[in-house]
């Protein structure tokens, strides 16, 4: 991971040091289960504990000699012990404790990573409280279409995370597994019951079937997750780089005192930040594809699987909560000039108001087809004339039409009626 993107406390769980103490946690689990159970002479767990020796170093070193990294933390750590030592990784294959280790790690990345969640819906949902009334228009292929409610913006993003909180509730409460079956997954050397109990002690079940290592769709599904939340934040981003250009500037990033936005052109003021998340999203979003290739292993496994995921499991955790990080500090610093809403409502000088023309005057008793004609016509021709749209309405139409009801025809109000409506929907 590269470091600007590493934020604490993420960052910690995936260090070589936090690695070899997860390792050390499964391993001593077991020893608990195998005493507690009476497999092994009482006493032998606190033994156990009291003489291992921890050195990184020495792991290393280890590691460069017999080319095997849980092996060479085994010989370390046992080094100082007494006869206790041959009950140390007893019935275990490597791949009992990385897969179980790594679980704990994504776990708990992801426990921090539900929080960050929380604290940006809360964020939107203020927003979208506070813009619930203001008219802003609505763009549909990046063209004008309706008005409609500034604020619904935030709140339709707020839906989107809510259920991405469900989703990785649900990848959590999956992914809280473990796997100490011995060396093809079917208990040959270890009773089942060493491993319920040694897996409670770590807050982990038993997955239910297994090979050398726990299967990766349950890996793969929480990928998915954290892909549907980098482009959850990524559709944030991309809304505000729209409307943060010239032409639009409807908000704008929070720039900070002494920030600078080119090097050549002082006056600039960039959204560098909803860039970068865009950015790291396409990184989160491309992790699946890798997710998905690992599910797919030789036999009762093989370890294609085990480079990516060194890259994999720290970089995809750390990105994700690093992008929500910065969206909270986006969303809630984020610059809104509501005048500038208002004023582009009416760029078109009143064109996003034609439906509303075109059902007034099939009230009046037009035809479907014929009020669509009429309507499109004058659209067209204040088009292409740069005419004003409510002007050639009244020309055309003000013999249908009172004042009272033209002046109500383009009022944006009335694109917000029912906008309590979609907000009572998230009440309570």
């Amino acid at each position: 991971m590269v470091e600007r993107y590493a934020l604490e406390p993420i960052k910690s769980l995936w260090t070589l040091e936090n690695q070899y103490e997860r390792w050390l946690e499964v391993e001593l689990a077991v020893i608990r289960a195998y005493e507690e159970l009476e497999k092994i002479p009482k006493g032998t767990y606190e033994k156990i504990k009291d003489n291992i020796y921890f050195n990184i170093e020495e792991f290393l070193e280890m590691e460069k000699e017999i080319k095997h990294d849980v092996i060479a933390f085994i010989k370390v750590v046992t080094s100082k012990m007494g006869d206790e030592a041959k009950y140390f990784h007893y019935g275990l294959t490597s791949s009992d404790v990385v897969d179980t280790a790594n679980i704990l790690a994504l776990i708990r990345s992801t426990k921090y990573i539900l929080s960050e969640i929380e604290l940006l819906r809360k964020l939107l949902y203020e927003k979208a409280l506070k813009y619930k009334y203001l008219p802003t228009i609505g763009r549909t292929h990046g063209v004008h279409a309706e008005p409609t409610s500034f604020g619904l913006k935030f709140l339709s993003w707020y839906d989107e995370f809510g259920r991405n909180l469900r989703r990785l509730e649900k990848a959590y409460e999956e992914l809280s597994i473990g796997k100490l079956s011995g060396a093809v997954g079917n208990y040959a050397n270890i009773d089942p019951q060493v491993e319920e109990l040694a897996l409670s002690y770590l807050s982990l079940k038993p997955a239910l079937t297994v090979s050398q290592v726990i299967p990766r769709d349950y890996h793969a599904y929480l990928v998915e997750v954290f892909a549907l939340i980098a482009s959850a934040i990524e559709r944030m981003a991309v809304e505000i780089r729209h409307l943060q250009r010239t032409e639009v500037f409807e908000v704008q990033e929070p720039f900070r005192k002494g920030q600078r936005g080119s090097s050549a052109m002082p006056h600039k003021k960039n959204p560098i930040l909803s860039e970068r998340l865009t950015g790291l999203a396409r990184i989160v979003k491309n992790y699946v594809n890798i997710a998905l290739e690992n599910i797919v292993l030789w036999h009762e496994r093989d370890i294609s699987h085990s480079s990516a995921e060194r890259f994999m499991f720290p970089d995809i955790t750390m990105l994700v909560f690093y992008m929500l990080k910065k969206a909270q500090e986006l969303i809630e610093n984020l610059v809104i000039f509501e005048k500038n809403i208002r004023r582009n409502i009416d760029i078109t000088k009143g064109l996003v108001y034609s439906q509303r023309v075109f059902h007034a005057l099939m009230n009046e008793g037009f035809s479907r087809e014929e009020a669509y004609k009429k309507v499109q016509g004058v659209a067209l021709i204040c088009t292409k004339k740069n005419l004003s749209f409510k002007k050639e309405v009244e020309n055309h139409f003000g013999n249908i039409f009172t004042n009272k009801e033209l002046k109500e025809l383009f009022n944006p109000s009335y694109y917000l009626r029912n906008i309590d409506k979609i907000y009572e929907r998230f009440e309570g």
